[in-house]
């Protein structure tokens, strides 16, 4: 699509926002449509990064990921501080985290993608993301219809640094753990590489600046999947094939609320669509015809975005719920998440290269 009509048709959808749904969803499409165009123009690759890292021993990936969340955090946490009506990104360590943090980790190197990931490439044109993007909308509801049960097998409180210690010794905890992740990617690649690169550090710099003012606007974290989830849970509830009352998950207060109203009501699907929206605006300008997979590139492709999105809603985020807004909001869970995901990534890597994608 041209760049002016696609201009057009954001312009009236930010218009009919701000008149008929409320100024903050407005707002948060456009915070969306930033981070879309930030992911894609900086190829801000979450999953990238760390195979990079991997089989590369290129660090320059988890060091403009290192940087996001050491900023994310410096904005994040004196504004949880001090204004309690903010919330963070809390999940409780639990089974779950343990088992859906390692399956996420292995299945996004085959899709080539995480949560945002997926939506930026899908906004890019990328068929194989495209066609996943629905399946992780069905598995990330199957998710969160049988979290209960996989809660069931073990868990304790959310735990949150900045509520526990305060911001100060939280942020200082914070920025002494990515300095350690960063010694120890040290000792893994080796002397003479370069760490720096311009693309990584303008998208890490403009990514936090963009995730702080969602918390600000939204009054919560920025997060990805769960407005995959509500997409298909409204589906399976307009069909008749799901009823909310009696499930753990979309039975409680806050989710039946918002699975009872439009989407455009829900601040996470508001910034999914101005991602889909920022991501397509750069790909009017993207040139390059994709390698096309065979058919069980395909399939294996499509059941690895099913699992991605099951195993995100059991892990309590992606890359963006779960390590970003957790660690930058302080909470244990993200910390958790980081090592499960990339020893499930040390796997998927291996699988990504047998299948050759």
């Amino acid at each position: 699509m041209k760049r002016l009509p696609l201009a057009a048709l954001m312009a009236a959808f930010f218009i009919f926002l701000l008149w008929s749904v409320s100024v903050r969803q407005a707002l948060l499409f456009v915070v969306g449509i930033g981070l879309g165009a930030t992911l894609a123009g900086a190829r801000f690759g979450f999953t990238t990064g760390w195979r990079q890292l991997i089989e590369s021993r290129d660090p320059r990936g988890v060091t403009g990921q290192a940087l996001l969340l050491g900023l994310a955090a410096l904005l994040a946490m004196p504004l949880l501080a001090s204004y309690p009506e903010l919330t963070a990104a809390l999940g409780p360590p639990s089974i779950s985290l343990l088992i859906g943090a390692f399956v996420f980790g292995l299945t996004m190197q085959i899709a080539d993608g995480c949560g945002s990931g997926t939506l930026y490439k899908a906004g890019l044109g990328i068929p194989l993301n495209m066609g996943i993007l629905p399946l992780f909308a069905i598995g990330s509801f199957m998710g969160s219809a049988h979290l209960g049960d996989w809660l069931s097998l073990g868990q304790i409180e959310p735990i949150g640094l900045v509520d526990m210690l305060g911001a100060e010794k939280a942020l200082a905890i914070t920025l002494a753990g990515l300095a350690g992740a960063l010694i120890v990617v040290r000792l893994w690649v080796g002397p003479g590489k370069t760490w720096l690169d311009g693309k990584w550090l303008w998208g890490a710099v403009a990514l936090a600046v963009l995730a702080t003012l969602n918390l600000i606007i939204a009054g919560q974290p920025w997060g990805v999947v769960y407005g995959f989830g509500l997409w298909a849970a409204k589906a399976a509830q307009a069909a008749n094939w799901f009823d909310p009352a009696g499930n753990m998950f979309w039975g409680q207060e806050g989710n039946a609320q918002i699975l009872s109203q439009t989407v455009l009501l829900d601040v996470t699907s508001i910034t999914n669509i101005g991602i889909l929206a920022g991501a397509l605006w750069i790909s009017a300008k993207a040139t390059g015809a994709q390698k096309p997979l065979t058919k069980q590139q395909w399939i294996i492709g499509l059941v690895a975005g099913f699992l991605l999105g099951y195993s995100s809603r059991l892990a309590f985020g992606c890359n963006v719920g779960a390590m970003l807004s957790g660690v930058s909001t302080g909470s244990l869970h993200g910390w958790i998440w980081i090592p499960l995901a990339f020893l499930g990534t040390l796997v998927g890597v291996r699988l990504r290269r047998r299948y050759q994608f």
